[in-house]
């Protein structure tokens, strides 16, 4: 495994995530970073990068928010206020898992039993108001030379 970092202002958000989407091997990401890091704020860049019209926004109370990409969808969960496995069945979790579209996960310690094993941890983290530091976590055991470039991101 090898790690991408990038330090941003975030004036230049929109063109670190059409970088980072370069650099994408799994359709599952797992967004790490304190509070207020600026998770959703990334996201919104990527889901932007990735063609979409739709206005992302945090999906702390809903769990769930959909949004429409180019040939795909992309679900955004905010797993924050789950205290269970259980409250993840209930939202029917396992559809989502199990749909072949894009899965951007926010906190997704708290439901690590259930997430798929192909997936991609970007960790980001506050330098100063207007400053991140992003990592982005790459299994070279994902890409082969058959899909590296081959295979449409989205």
């Amino acid at each position: 495994m090898k790690t991408l970092a990038f330090t941003y202002h975030l004036n230049d958000i929109d063109s670190v995530a059409k970088d980072v989407l370069q650099h994408l091997t799994a359709k599952t990401i797992l967004f790490n970073g304190d509070m207020g890091a600026g998770k959703t704020t990334f996201i919104k860049a990527l889901i932007k990068a990735m063609g979409s019209t739709d206005k992302a926004t945090s999906p702390t109370f809903s769990i769930v928010n959909e949004y429409i990409i180019p040939n795909a969808k992309v679900y955004h969960f905010d797993f924050y206020r789950l205290t269970s496995v259980e409250e993840a069945y209930n939202f029917g979790i396992e559809d989502y898992l199990e749909s072949n579209h894009w899965l951007f996960i926010e906190w997704s310690e708290r439901l690590v039993d259930l997430l798929p094993k192909n997936t991609q941890s970007l960790t980001i983290t506050s330098v100063d108001n207007t400053t991140r530091s992003l990592k982005l976590s790459i299994e070279t055991n994902n890409i082969n030379q058959n899909s590296a470039m081959t295979e449409p991101k989205f």
